[in-house]
């Protein structure tokens, strides 16, 4: 299965946030909508909407804490964020996905189609398409050991 098949049916806006924003408004978000990281767009580009300068997550935080304290808080997320951006395209397989997460030890990727962000996985969602398939193929299997 492609990422394009895997974000096909999904709705709804990937949250996202400015390289200029404050962390702690980053971190407010992260929170608020109980997620575990942010793509990060830089208004300075002519595509800000669209290009993704970085990726803000949890251990971005812990991170920027554990070097500047509470000070980090009041730091741009530019500062502070991952980059460059590690991505999928859309052609990409979930199992190349997956491989890469595993490989380079992260948890999401944006799509990036053109230049462009069109969507962002997390390893839950490939796990998830893993776990589905598994049982699935589980299951056509114990159906063909009953009719044999």
């Amino acid at each position: 299965m492609t990422i394009a098949m895997l974000i096909a049916g999904r709705s709804g806006e990937v949250w996202h946030c400015q390289a200029d924003d404050r962390v702690a408004d980053a971190v407010e978000t992260l929170a608020t909508r109980r997620i575990g990281a942010l793509p990060v767009t830089d208004a300075s580009s002519p595509d800000a909407g669209h290009t993704v300068a970085g990726i803000f997550s949890e251990r971005d935080v812990l991170y920027a804490l554990k070097t500047h304290g509470a000070a980090a808080l009041d730091m741009k997320v530019r500062d502070v964020m991952t980059a460059p951006v590690i991505s999928v395209s859309p052609s990409s397989t979930a199992l190349e996905a997956l491989g890469l997460m595993t490989r380079r030890r992260i948890r999401h990727l944006p799509v990036i189609d053109g230049g462009k962000m069109v969507g962002f996985i997390s390893i839950g969602d490939l796990v998830k398409y893993r776990i589905d398939r598994i049982e699935a193929e589980a299951g056509a299997l114990r159906e063909y050991i009953q009719s044999a």
